[in-house]
């Protein structure tokens, strides 16, 4: 398949890589039909990380459902889902309280939590700026989409990672209905939370 893949500080390329694939009984194989570049794919890109040569990046993806392993038993093929940029169990102490972003399962690291796609220090899981995708645990971590998803992807794009985080600075900020909002900076994390604030 193509991919994105990092080749080092300012310098990615599309390349031949080989095909996603299903390899555990829990994951959903995505074929990628729309991705998002995210600002802190910026950190790897600009050398700034210890993220390996060779890795795919991306982490905000959509696609269409391909293939499933034996073990999944609510996503289907032919549904479209949106992935949301960490991968998580869903059954861990952390996933059950909710802090996904700090699954204990996930990152095959000594002492890490929390695994992403394409990330650095983030597990060993390449991303979806590629032809296809490995969804880990596809029935925790892919959004079934309503039917309208095909015709509207590059809004529901935005649930893999930008919008909740807009979403989430609103919350950490306490906003409540009648409150006024300042935001400051306006990139797409500011315009997300602008728009969670109303």
């Amino acid at each position: 398949m193509r991919a994105v893949v990092y080749e080092g500080p300012r310098q990615v390329n599309v390349e031949r890589v080989p095909d996603a694939r299903i390899e555990r009984p829990t994951d959903v194989l995505v074929r990628i039909t729309t991705t998002n570049i995210c600002g802190s794919d910026l950190h790897m890109y600009e050398g700034r990380t210890d993220f390996e040569t060779g890795r795919v990046l991306g982490h905000e993806n959509l696609g269409e459902v391909v293939e499933v392993g034996p073990a999944v038993d609510h996503v289907r093929v032919g549904d479209v889902v949106c992935i949301p940029f960490n991968i998580s169990c869903g059954f861990c102490a952390n996933c059950e309280k909710g802090l996904t972003a700090y699954c204990l399962t996930t990152n095959p690291e000594p002492g890490m939590a929390g695994a992403a796609y394409g990330f650095a220090d983030m597990g060993p899981y390449n991303g979806g700026q590629a032809e296809f995708l490995r969804v880990p645990y596809g029935d925790f971590n892919c959004l079934v989409l309503p039917d309208d998803a095909k015709e509207k992807q590059n809004d529901y794009v935005m649930l893999a990672d930008i919008w909740p985080t807009g979403w989430h600075a609103t919350r950490l900020a306490q906003v409540e209905a009648g409150d006024s909002v300042v935001i400051y900076g306006a990139g797409p994390v500011g315009l997300m939370a602008a728009y969670s604030a109303v």
